[in-house]
């Protein structure tokens, strides 16, 4: 059979660990190939090869049969192979199409960059497979799951067969996963390759045809998705069962550590996102705030966190007021944030990982006297919740960025929990994360709640929701208008409270 990629044997050393060790992937074509792995497992390096940002130490690819040597993503490119890459590469004041031709700009007869004809081509490209992009729209004013179209659109704009997709769905809404899955299949049909870079078992078996399945770097093997399960591919991922449903005790909440009353926070246009909002957190519960992306969370989690100024109303942690405070004196009078956007709110990508680590204590003892930060401290500090968060790392000194994402969310999640804070909001905790790490997390939360922390979780995921929360607060235009316990309600009740419609017996009612 002639595979349209093929991968064989391929080994990649960095200093201090190997990423990949021998590793096999052949691609079918017509056919979507997932990559299935843990955090760290070696997906994303494997792919950086196959498109030409890293050279293997050995083996071999092969396009349609060919041996080849890819060193520079331009010959990937030449060879019909594109990467959907999981943090955009994508410039924000640019219209999506000069971002869409960046470095490929068709020219008139006069050696002008020709943008009607780009624009031309790119709006027809987004017909042809229904990705519903606006050539004309700036980067900075269309949602996450609009810019990944526009990567999809960069390679298919650059004549791409084959399409990489690294881990496309961490950053998306539920409603934007179910976009790409359709976008995928038409591609498919176009006559287009896919390998999917995901740790997604659902997403796997709805619309991958084989899986090869990668652990800490070692080939473990290929199957067909038709005659597999989730439970079995989670097994061959991280080597042992995974309990996809987290055991809990019930909980046992006593004194409100949280207590928000009438609360108004505007946006950037200033146009009011929390409208009225008011919602407690009691000491020993998780609370799960349910909501379609869009709804208000975002500047509700930057009202508690310091990070947004409130417009009016009242935010008390143990009965003292908070609002408008700076995020050092809210983070210091007992709160813990693990942030939905960890680049931007959660790590320094150019520190170390230990220093990531002491971010929010590094001025405290033992890390700090006299203003001078004590290193030895500061890096002992990492050591522990390196080993304790199992975040796969080369050392405590290498760079947040050369970390995989998931890596890097372990680390903040690491960090915050340690702290033991009187109210941890965990926003997407376990977005990028793969079933063993989220299992893991998971009990991490149910075991602070033990301890009598409150949390407040805000996750798109609803089974994550259902299986963590003791009671679910749904989040629709700026306020909360329903609150369940998880036991009494379901996945079909919560959609239609998240999309604006009031739950009766007997049916659905009018809208808010």
């Amino acid at each position: 059979m002639e595979y349209a990629i093929e991968m064989l044997n391929i080994r990649k050393e960095f200093p201090g660990i190997v990423a990949n060790d021998n590793i096999t992937i052949q691609l079918k074509k017509g056919e979507i190939h997932a990559l299935l792995g843990e955090n760290g497992a070696g997906k994303s390096t494997l792919m950086n090869v196959l498109f030409g940002l890293y050279q293997p130490e050995k083996g071999n690819i092969r396009v349609k049969g060919k041996n080849v040597k890819i060193t520079n993503p331009n010959i990937a490119n030449d060879l019909g192979i594109g990467m959907v890459h999981q943090h955009f590469m994508l410039v924000e004041p640019f219209t999506v199409t000069q971002n869409i031709v960046l470095g490929k700009e068709p020219t008139n007869k006069y050696g002008k960059i020709d943008i009607t004809k780009a624009r031309k081509e790119i709006q027809e490209l987004s017909d042809r497979y229904g990705l519903k992009v606006d050539p004309d729209s700036k980067i900075s004013d269309i949602s996450v799951g609009m810019q990944q179209r526009v990567e999809i659109l960069k390679t298919l704009y650059r004549g791409a067969e084959v399409l990489i997709f690294d881990e496309p769905t961490a950053v998306l809404t539920p409603q934007e996963i179910s976009e790409l899955m359709e976008i995928m299949r038409s591609l498919i049909k176009e006559g287009k390759s896919i390998i999917l870079i995901t740790h997604k078992l659902k997403e796997i078996m709805e619309v991958c045809d084989r899986c090869t399945v990668i652990r800490k770097g070692k080939g473990i093997g290929t199957v067909n998705v038709s005659e597999t399960n989730a439970i079995e591919l989670a097994s061959l991922m991280v080597g042992r069962e995974v309990n996809f449903k987290t055991e809990k005790k019930v909980a046992q909440p006593r004194n409100n550590v949280l207590e928000i009353k009438n609360l108004y926070v505007k946006d950037n246009r200033k146009v009011d996102l929390v409208k009225g909002l008011d919602l407690d957190v009691k000491a020993g519960e998780i609370v799960g705030i349910a909501g379609v992306d869009g709804n208000g969370q975002s500047e509700l989690i930057e009202a508690i966190t310091g990070l947004a100024k409130t417009s009016s109303g009242s935010i008390k942690i143990n009965k003292k007021e908070i609002s408008n405070l700076s995020p050092r004196k809210i983070t210091e009078s007992g709160i813990g944030h693990i942030p939905q956007d960890r680049h931007k709110y959660g790590l320094v990508l150019d520190y170390s990982v230990g220093e990531n680590i002491v971010l929010q204590t590094y001025y405290k003892k033992p890390y700090s006297k006299a203003k001078v930060l004590n290193y030895k401290e500061v890096f002992r500090k990492a050591e522990k919740i390196v080993e304790e968060y199992d975040v796969r790392t080369p050392s405590v000194y290498t760079k947040a960025r050369a970390l995989s994402g998931g890596n890097q969310q372990k680390a903040i999640i690491g960090r915050e929990v340690d702290r033991s804070p009187d109210l941890l909001i965990a926003a997407q905790p376990t977005r990028g994360l793969d079933v063993g790490a989220i299992e893991f997390i998971h009990k991490k939360l149910i075991e602070e709640r033990d301890k009598g922390r409150a949390i407040l979780l805000i996750s798109f995921e609803l089974d994550e929701i259902m299986n963590v929360s003791d009671r679910i607060a749904v989040m629709f235009d700026g306020k909360i208008v329903a609150t369940l316990k998880p036991e009494e309600t379901n996945e079909q009740e919560l959609g239609l409270l998240m999309a604006g419609s009031r739950v009766k017996a007997g049916g659905v009612n009018n809208d808010f």
